[in-house]
């Protein structure tokens, strides 16, 4: 589904690109003809402006004399269009307009007009390229689509071609001419001039007057401007041009009456008719997506922007406060819950850790039906304080709540079978349960496998992206999730909501949701670091992040009452759900259309100033990025490795968002899914220290 938007999304905007941005913008007449000239026949170059379509030899007509058949260009523009044609209406003039596919397009209503009051109407390429410069394919592109934009907007079809930066037949270059060829291959008849008002380069009415009027009694194909800017030299000129030119016996009328050929313009078929519609359809549903797209790219940029200023205030703030006495400290002793599922890898530096704390625990090992030998190797250690218990596989919430039922402390922490604890780790994590209304505490879970950029990218996103926006969510009390790496509880708390649930796949993110429902308060404590092992491959990533976002999909709609709620679950709720919902959702769903809009800003916009704003972009990750760092007390030096985590690890991770949030939409089931352990794990150094830093 999501590779069908995409590239219905790119369609859309390379036709908008192709239609807008890939053509000449200047007026005809500013274009040099430049190149030899030996390729175009004497009867082309010194005959008349009209190029015949039918086959044989080439040749040309001249307009009968003491006629002019006047033609514009470069339409239909919405303001001087209509006063173009009630000026002609009003002087009894029929005139010829080659008009621009995309500005039918535009103002299809226009081109009905054009040929509903009698005027002749012809075509200047789809969008207004060189047909003499362009590629034999793009050639056949601008006038097959001409065309059908005309069969659909006004349901004729002419055979009638300007092509643009054309002008009189003894300026045509053997690239001219090899187009007008290819024209007239098509069927078409290639009308140049014999004479140009240059209006278009807003000389002054006067003067514009005077580059119209004949200089003898010799027929004219005259060019004028109906569109491609300020007009009303045009249409000054034309007011008095044509009754000078009608006092002194001139006739006005359309191309083919002046060289005296059968009208060419007749009434398209219902197939091309049906075609053409399509192509406008097609038009403006790329420039709707285009309108569309511009207002998300605002509201991503606007929510990137304050999700930066938003986290780093907070992280300040958090920083000044992070000492806050919560009371008195905290001595009673901790049972430690360790739910095990071939864990062999890394069980024992896990446990050891644990007891290496300088705090008093008991560790609970849950063995959750491990075919390994985890629970084997745990009692093998023989370690005081540990205790092992085995039951059938039931998943990690029953293994938890099992771990509950045997912990023998009020307070309890839970800690995952790949995560090793800092000695001072577990004293920290439980110093906030001094306020009665702490109900659960979060600890600092660190990357200990950060060699290799997925390492560093996840390093950094632990860093950054998780614990700036714990900082954030602490201030705001709405907390939505303990990580099960490395939290505390109050076990009375855990056994007031029913102990944890198994219907959803992120059953840390669950419990503290209902943590925060029932009324208790949610704290993030820094200083209280664990060290846990990170995929170590894409495809192992994919899958934890997968189950991680979905399961907090889950645990978002479970607790949506929450929104409408008062008191800790009110603030869960309109703050903590609302964050999660605006940047952990939709943002990653607007990245695929900031990204394919980058992509079409450099083939279609200014790509340095796109080249700007992304560096612009990288500036601000990069800065909020040393500040996070500062603050965890670890080395700026996997940061050299953002951009490629722009270009990488950043789009994997809206991915899986992205693909979550088509599955929860389907109504389908994910299956859990568990991370391969590498045996990576040893009690780590105690990390430098952070004392004073502002």
């Amino acid at each position: 589904m999501l590779t069908v938007l995409l590239v219905c999304l790119s369609g859309a905007l390379l036709l908008h690109g192709y239609t807008h941005h890939l053509y000449g913008t200047t007026p005809d007449g500013e274009a040099i003809a430049e190149g030899p000239h030996n390729a175009v026949p004497a009867a082309i170059a010194n005959g008349g402006p009209v190029i015949d379509a039918t086959t044989g030899a080439a040749r040309s007509v001249r307009p009968r004399a003491k006629m002019i058949a006047i033609t514009f260009d470069d339409g239909p523009d919405p303001v001087w269009t209509p006063k173009v044609l009630d000026l002609l209406r009003d002087q009894g003039v029929k005139a010829t307009f080659f008009v621009i596919g995309t500005e039918v397009v535009a103002h299809p209503g226009l081109a009905r007009r054009i040929v509903a009051e009698g005027h002749q109407i012809g075509v200047h390429t789809f969008t207004h390229a060189n047909l003499s410069t362009v590629p034999a394919w793009r050639r056949s592109l601008e006038l097959r689509q001409s065309q059908l934009i005309l069969a659909g907007a006004t349901g004729v079809s002419t055979p009638l071609l300007r092509p643009p930066y054309s002008s009189e037949p003894n300026a045509l270059t053997n690239a001219d001419w090899a187009a007008v060829k290819h024209a007239r291959d098509a069927g078409y008849l290639t009308v140049l001039t014999t004479q140009d008002s240059e209006d278009w380069r807003r000389p002054g009415a006067t003067q514009v007057i005077a580059n119209s009027m004949p200089k003898g009694a010799a027929g004219q194909v005259l060019l004028m401007h109906d569109a491609g800017g300020d007009r009303s030299q045009t249409l000054d000129a034309l007011a008095k041009l044509i009754p000078r030119l009608k006092a002194r016996g001139f006739a006005f009328a359309t191309v083919s009456d002046t060289v005296g050929l059968p009208q060419p313009v007749h009434s398209a078929g219902l197939v091309e008719r049906g075609r053409g519609m399509a192509v406008i359809g097609a038009m403006r549903l790329s420039d709707g997506t285009l309108n569309v797209i511009t207002w998300l790219l605002y509201i991503a940029g606007a929510l990137s922007v304050l999700r930066a200023v938003t986290t780093v205030i907070a992280a300040k703030r958090h920083a000044r406060e992070r000492y806050w006495s919560w009371g008195e400290p905290v001595t009673e002793p901790v049972s430690v819950i360790v739910p095990a599922y071939n864990e062999s890898a890394g069980i024992e530096a896990a446990v050891r850790s644990l007891l290496a704390s300088d705090y008093p625990v008991e560790v609970i090992v849950v063995d959750d039906g491990s075919t390994d030998g985890t629970a084997d190797l745990v009692e093998s250690l023989n370690l005081p304080g540990v205790r092992v218990i085995r039951q059938l596989n039931a998943g990690k919430p029953a293994a938890l709540n099992t771990g509950l039922l045997a912990s023998s402390y009020e307070l309890v922490v839970m800690v995952d079978g790949d995560t090793v604890f800092e000695p001072d780790a577990v004293r920290m994590l439980v110093q906030p349960f001094a306020d009665p209304s702490v109900g659960a505490v979060s600890g600092n879970a660190k990357v200990l496998n950060r060699k290799g950029l997925l390492g560093r990218w996840q390093h950094i996103e632990y860093v950054v992206g998780f614990n700036l926006d714990r900082r954030l969510f602490d201030l705001a009390e709405c907390m939505p999730t303990v990580p099960g790496a490395v939290g505390g509880f109050r076990r009375s708390a855990l056994q007031r909501i029913g102990g944890l649930s198994d219907v959803t796949l992120a059953e840390d993110t669950d419990l503290t949701m209902a943590l925060c429902r029932d009324g208790w308060r949610v704290v993030y404590e820094e200083r209280a670091r664990a060290w846990t092992e990170a995929p170590a491959s894409l495809g192992a990533l994919w899958r934890q992040r997968y189950r991680w976002c979905y399961g907090t999909l889950q645990a978002m709609w479970k607790h949506r009452g929450a929104w409408v709620q008062r008191g800790q679950s009110g603030k869960l709720g309109r703050r903590g759900l609302t964050y999660l919902m605006l940047f952990q959702v939709l943002l990653p769903l607007l990245a695929p259309i900031v990204d394919v809009f980058a992509i079409y800003g450099l083939v279609f916009l200014n790509p340095v100033r796109v080249g700007l704003v992304w560096v612009g972009f990288l500036a601000v990750q990069f800065g909020m990025g040393l500040y996070a760092f500062r603050l965890d007390g670890e080395q700026a030096g996997p940061l050299w490795s953002l951009p490629l985590q722009q270009f990488v690890y950043r789009q994997l991770m809206y991915l899986v968002v992205i693909q979550s949030v088509f599955t929860a939409l389907a109504g389908s089931r994910l299956r859990w899914q568990r991370m391969e352990r590498y045996g990576t794990l040893s009690v780590p150094p105690a990390a430098p220290s952070t004392e004073g830093f502002p």
